[in-house]
């Protein structure tokens, strides 16, 4: 039986994302931490930051918490900002840009295992 447990958000360390400079990622909850079948990440996509073109093996569930930035998708682009979801199906093209002036953030939620990332660019 999975126990529960709470991270408090001084817990989270982030780290440099390599595929992109000025994007971080913090594990919030996920497979080391206890959780059977997902795990949820917090991304910080810093202003001027872009992310290239790649694909991901699994599936991402992303919510907007704050700023507003483009999103790339098979060839559309969409504006997103904080309340805003997104459903990124495993395999598909997709990239991040800010150009705000501000912070972007957003969870990510994917299933346990390996996330490997694969740049188009």
């Amino acid at each position: 039986m999975t126990e529960p447990l709470i991270r408090t958000g001084n817990e989270i360390e982030y780290d440099a994302v390599d595929a992109a400079d000025g994007l971080e990622k913090g594990v919030l909850i996920a497979e080391e931490h206890g959780a059977p079948n997902f795990a949820i990440r917090r991304f910080e996509l810093e202003a001027g930051a872009a992310v290239p073109e790649h694909t991901n093996e699994v599936e991402h569930e992303q919510y907007v918490l704050q700023g507003a930035y483009t999103v790339g998708i098979n060839d559309e682009e969409y504006e997103v900002e904080a309340g805003d979801s997104l459903l990124i199906p495993a395999g598909t093209v997709h990239w991040y840009r800010n150009e705000s002036d501000d912070r972007g953030a957003f969870l990510c939620a994917v299933p346990n295992g390996d996330d490997e990332i694969d740049l188009l660019e």
